[in-house]
């Protein structure tokens, strides 16, 4: 056993040697092929210099452990399980939800489109309607005995007996009405003035409108706005054959007239025909409105300023028709080189009365020192293929007869023409041109009219960077309204005043007396604290006399308010004015606007009024007696922070470092003088200058310091508002102004404005106006309702925008004045999306 035992462990023995021998025999082979790659001596060498490798160890040595390799984890089986399942899951319930809409959107096929509960009203939609402004004549009362219907303390009770009216006809004599006559035939250190008739020879005279004195039972006084502040007649009131009469409504087509206002309550509708025999119906069909209105600018030439020379027409220069155009009495004076175009309005008040042929007023006049008057222009804004309704004619009528010829030529009435297709060249074709004009305007105005187009506009402006802000080019006439109307002061410098004047606008009492009445309270206004009066509704049941209105808004600016409204106020640069201690850089006070506000790129060297004094030191003496260069029937509001949607339509300003500072005013008609028009010209010209339409004038104004100002004239509202919520809403800006914070009326809440009787798309405005007209609105008035009731509408001077579209029964024809497509309306209309500036 023990040899056996020795036996296996040699053999043992012998085979692990051999083993280890073959393996020391591959490392050394290994290492050996190594060295020599490297030139280290191995025990293999021939050469005799390099050092044996038998001093290795025959006997296997342990190898050094290998570094352990990087291996990717590899997801329990578990976990990779319920994911398999949360993705089939996934999957199963997206088929199911794409099952599920296939089903409802069939099933709404069939069952037609489920509307959804619409949103909350607004709070004034609560509000009770008022009454009492369809009353009628037969419910008269003098002024200063009217208990208004509205407004009244909340918590009074209405009285139903006093909102009762009177509705027998025939209870009491209806009083006839009275001639309103605004005109001075005579003014101290004025020339006279020349009466104006409506026929070449001077035979018949101009019929004048008519008023009844007193106001309709509870008639509402007006909310904002103010009669007496502006010097407006609200103790007279004016009803449709009175105020209309004159220019052919209320008599048949047969006498000359429109063949509308036959029917309804026309009790005392002669009066205006009876009162004097100097005065008949007028035969409308045959007056020329342009040889009428050059005759009477040539006749009364002496009361203005001698013409200045003409601007330059860069495009087409088309004759003129002397004989068709130029009054009886007059004749071409070639030395003022400007017979530059076919339409009268650019002759019409430029010539002087022609030697040998002067009026009589001449000589007198050459020899007194006499105090000339300004030369206005009202350019009224339609397009070449507007459809003009009957009672689209009788309003233009009255315009002109009023305002032009009246008032002896203080105003020329001009049709600024939009011709909406810009591959039509009217500035280099003198056929198209005319032909075009010729078509553009009904035959009475013919002769009255200018054109343009965008793409003129786009000739004349060039250079200006185009945003396309909201989709609208830059020359159009939604975002630049006012290039046509600086491009035409610029050709007739001669015009010391022109008013950009809408189609839809109209007003219940007589153009002469408001006109007159907006420019001498404007005139008498000081500049301090204008523009902060400017930004806010004047709201006389909230805010008392005009004296309080006025120190009440330089209380609000000096001081600041604690109204939550500033915290939603746009952020501007912190001033000394800032809260004690407060972190934010928000001021409380505002500083007031004293001379010229200028951004960082203004146009310079252009003799911007400086203010003679600081704002502390001013009596409020600067800027009295001094002529408005803008006039506004809406606040100026500060756009800055408001929602308003057109306070970014700023094109050519360094607005790097912030916006301009700039104003705007809703609706475009304004009155806008030479001076502010150049400025405007320039701005657009030199330095490529430019902003939205309502957004430009008032802009321009303040930053050259000129004077704007917002005339309160009085406005309506058609339902029962608390006074001052109305106020609260209406001036719910920065510290008290209708602007210049999140929360202003002017953007998303100009919905308050609807049931208002002057906004852009005030609801109450075209309703009134067809009220009025004796016309059913919403199946209420009307013929009948007048006959047995307490006869037709009588309204004191009320300014109403918009109204367009107004259906007039006409004789022989039923009803006409439907607008037609393309329509109806002002160049703004349609305007502000969402809104419409």
């Amino acid at each position: 056993m023990a040899s056996e035992k020795s036996t296996f462990q040699l053999e043992s023995y012998e085979s692990s040697s051999e083993s280890d021998l073959e393996e020391a025999r591959y490392a050394r082979r290994k290492t050996s092929t190594r060295f020599h790659r490297g030139k280290v001596p191995s025990a293999y060498s021939s050469s005799s210099r390099e050092s044996s490798g038998s001093h290795q160890h025959l006997l296997k040595t342990s190898p050094k452990k290998r570094r352990s390799g990087y291996y990717f984890y590899r997801v329990p089986q578990k976990v990779v399980k319920y994911m398999c399942w949360a993705l089939l899951s996934t999957i199963i319930i997206f088929v199911l939800c794409l099952i599920r809409a296939s089903y409802t959107s069939s099933r709404q096929v069939e069952m037609g489109t489920v509307e959804k509960s619409p949103p909350k009203p607004p709070p004034w939609e609560a509000f009770p309607f008022l009454t009492r402004y369809h009353g009628g004549i037969r419910s008269l009362i003098p002024q200063k005995d009217n208990v208004p219907e509205y407004p009244h303390d909340p918590e009074e009770k209405p009285d139903l007996e006093r909102n009762a009216t009177i509705a027998v006809k025939g209870a009491r004599p209806l009083p006839k009405s009275v001639l309103f006559d605004p005109y001075s035939t005579v003014r101290e250190g004025y020339a006279e003035k020349l009466e104006c008739f409506l026929d070449p020879i001077d035979t018949v005279r101009i019929p004048k409108v008519h008023y009844y004195s007193g106001v309709m039972k509870r008639f509402p006084d007006a909310v904002m706005g103010s009669y007496g502040v502006l010097g407006l007649r609200n103790d007279i009131c004016f009803e449709r054959f009175g105020r209309l009469g004159p220019y052919g409504y209320g008599y048949s087509l047969k006498r000359g007239g429109t063949g509308a206002g036959l029917h309804g309550d026309r009790e005392g509708a002669e009066d205006l025909w009876t009162e004097s025999e100097e005065i008949s119906e007028v035969d409308y069909s045959n007056v020329q409105w342009a040889k009428v209105q050059a005759s009477c600018a040539t006749k009364n030439a002496a009361r203005y300023h001698p013409v200045e020379h003409a601007g330059e027409d860069i495009f087409v220069s088309p004759k003129t028709d002397e004989k068709e155009t130029m009054g009886a009495d007059s004749r071409p004076d070639e030395s003022d080189g400007i017979m530059r175009d076919s339409n009268l309005e650019r002759r019409v008040g430029q010539n002087r009365p022609p030697a040998g042929n002067q009026s009589s007023a001449d000589p007198e006049s050459s020899k007194k020192n006499v105090i000339l008057l300004p030369r206005t222009a009202v350019l009224i804004r339609t397009w070449w293929d507007f459809h003009y309704t009957t009672e689209d004619i009788v309003y233009l009528r009255s315009l002109i007869a009023e305002l032009s010829l009246l008032s002896g030529g203080e105003f020329i009435i001009h049709f600024l023409i939009h011709v909406r297709d810009d591959n039509v060249p009217i500035w280099a074709d003198q056929k198209i041109y005319d032909r075009i004009l010729e078509n553009a305007l009904p035959a009475e105005f013919r002769g009255m009219g200018t054109l343009w187009s965008e793409r003129q506009m786009g000739l004349i402006y060039g250079g200006i960077q185009e945003s396309f802000f909201r989709d609208l080019p830059v020359h159009g006439v939604y975002r630049s309204t006012f290039m046509p109307v600086q491009y035409f002061s610029h050709l007739h410098p001669e015009y010391d005043f022109v008013w950009n004047w809408e189609m839809d606008v109209r007003y219940t009492g007589q153009w002469y007396h408001f006109f007159d009445q907006i420019r001498k309270w404007t005139k008498a206004q000081p500049r301090k604290g204008l523009w902060e009066r400017n930004g806010r509704f004047y709201i006389p049941s909230v805010h008392g006399s005009w004296e309080d209105f006025k120190q009440m808004v330089r209380v609000q600016t000096e001081m600041g308010t604690d109204s939550p409204n500033n915290i939603w106020s746009g952020l501007k640069a912190p001033t000394g004015n800032s809260i004690p201690g407060s972190s934010s850089t928000q001021p409380k006070a505002d500083t007031p606007v004293w001379g010229p506000e200028p951004p960082l790129d203004v146009l310079t060297d252009q003799n911007d009024p400086q203010p003679p004094t600081t704002h502390e030191k001013d009596k409020y003496e600067w800027g009295v007696g001094e002529e408005a260069d803008l006039i506004t029937f809406n606040p100026l509001f500060d756009p800055d922070g408001t929602t308003w949607f057109f306070t970014k339509d700023i094109t050519g300003y360094n607005t790097t470092s912030s916006l301009p500072p700039r104003r705007a005013a809703i609706t475009t008609s304004s009155r806008l003088s030479k001076r502010l028009l150049t400025l405007m010209h320039r701005e657009t010209v030199l330095k490529r200058h430019t902003m939205f339409s309502e957004m430009w004038p008032a802009s321009v104004s303040l930053h050259h310091g000129l004077k704007a100002v917002y005339a309160p004239h009085p406005m309506y509202i058609d339902r029962d508002w608390p006074p001052a919520y109305l106020a609260a809403v209406m001036n719910a800006g920065r510290n008290g102004a209708s602007g210049g914070a999140r929360t202003s009326v002017y953007g998303g809440r100009e919905h308050n404005f609807k049931g208002t009787t002057w906004f852009y798309d005030a609801g109450f405005a075209p309703n009134l106006w067809r009220r009025w007209l004796g016309l059913k609105v919403d199946n209420d008035g009307g013929e009948r309702e007048e006959v047995a009731g307490a006869g037709r509408m009588c309204l004191p001077g009320v300014l109403l925008h918009p109204v367009k579209g107004v259906e007039m029964v006409v004789e022989g024809a039923g009803m006409l004045g439907a607008e037609e497509e393309g329509g109806g309306g002002g160049e703004m209309d349609g305007e502000e999306p969402g809104v419409g500036e």
